[in-house]
């Protein structure tokens, strides 16, 4: 996507409050953007270096919890007589603290798991995610447990004439998922046109290779996995801050797949991917909500899924765009007219053939 498009969708985006102000339809549009916050980080492994995380809720969970957890303060106790009590801190603090303990999660997980490959680090993975979610069950001193951290209080703004005022219409909602969807997006597109990038897309297509002419393959994948768990963990604070109510159900395993779902029906290894995959699967349920009975809403979510993996094997973005490449007109060769060289047309006879086309 050039930069063109990319402003061009941007501010198509953000014009949406305004030409369907409805609040409901806001709120399911915001949470479907909280989810291809997350998908945006998990395309950066699954697509960028290939590594499939199954696990990936993990760091989404750690995110809220934190973020919520900062923002309210809490006191516990660690045993030994040692108790830690934290003040309730300013909510962007919090928020970014999610971010940085998300991607310190991810390089934990990054150095010990990316010495495996395969069926053995998504297994890292998910038994890591099921892990949180126990913790987040059972340590009820600090998570409340199923009982859930409540009254959690949103991200604020600094308005001129106001001051600082939070954020809890639906507009302003839509306009902060939107704000930090677009900064994850650029975040990743700067990183996968930058060095490190490139090394990761070497090693995600033969990684023999990359090692032969010197590639540090388990730095590369750390760096991708701590921005990829610091993206989850700012998707994570979003979804504290908004629904202001979490639970260890954000840990769940449905929010992975929904994420992989969304990823790999726009187009694994691509920018747009995750963002086309997400709305359509992000605002399906929505759309079909009223309109049939549930149970025919999963057969048509599921029927959807089986028909883009079949006829779209690559997604919806590679799709399109390869289409876009055989619509486009050939450009000429040298020494060759438009309709000849698109035809397959010889040059004209006592013309030599260009030294280009033969050699």
């Amino acid at each position: 996507m050039n930069r063109t498009v990319f402003l061009i969708c941007v501010a198509a985006f953000a014009a949406l409050p305004l030409v369907w102000p409805d609040p409901y339809m806001l709120s399911v549009v915001s949470a479907a953007g909280i989810m291809i916050v997350a998908a945006i980080s998990l395309n950066l492994l699954l697509g960028f270096t290939g590594q499939l995380s199954l696990g990936h809720a993990a760091f989404f969970g750690i995110g809220a919890y934190t973020s919520a957890l900062l923002a309210l303060g809490f006191d516990v106790g660690l045993g030994f007589g040692l108790r830690v009590e934290v003040e309730p801190k300013p909510v962007w603090f919090a928020f970014a603290m999610g971010i940085v303990v998300a991607g310190f999660f991810g390089w934990l997980i990054g150095k010990l798991a990316f010495r495996v490959r395969g069926a053995y680090f998504v297994i890292v993975t998910i038994s890591f995610a099921q892990v949180m979610r126990m913790v987040a069950l059972n340590w009820v001193d600090l998570t409340e447990g199923p009982m859930a951290l409540v009254s959690i209080p949103p991200l604020t703004v600094w308005l001129p004439g106001e001051g600082v005022v939070p954020i809890v219409s639906k507009a302003a909602t839509y306009w902060l998922v939107l704000a930090v969807g677009v900064l994850a997006y650029v975040l990743v597109a700067r990183l996968v046109h930058s060095r490190i990038g490139r090394a990761v897309i070497a090693l995600r297509e033969n990684e023999t290779l990359a090692k032969s002419i010197g590639i540090p393959v388990t730095y590369y994948l750390v760096i991708a996995s701590v921005v990829s768990a610091g993206i989850a963990g700012a998707a994570g604070g979003l979804y504290a801050h908004t629904v202001r109510i979490i639970d260890p159900d954000v840990f769940l395993f449905i929010y992975t797949i929904t994420m992989v779902i969304m990823v790999i029906s726009g187009g694994k290894g691509t920018l747009a991917g995750p963002v086309v995959g997400g709305i359509i699967f992000g605002l399906l349920p929505e759309v079909l909500r009223g309109t049939v009975a549930p149970e025919v809403q999963w057969m048509l979510y599921g029927a959807l899924m089986v028909a883009l993996l079949l006829f779209l094997p690559r997604g919806i973005v590679p799709a399109c765009a390869g289409l876009a490449r055989r619509l486009r007109p050939r450009r000429p060769g040298p020494g060759q007219p438009a309709a000849g060289r698109a035809a397959g047309v010889p040059p004209p006879a006592g013309k030599p053939a260009t030294r280009g086309a033969g050699s």
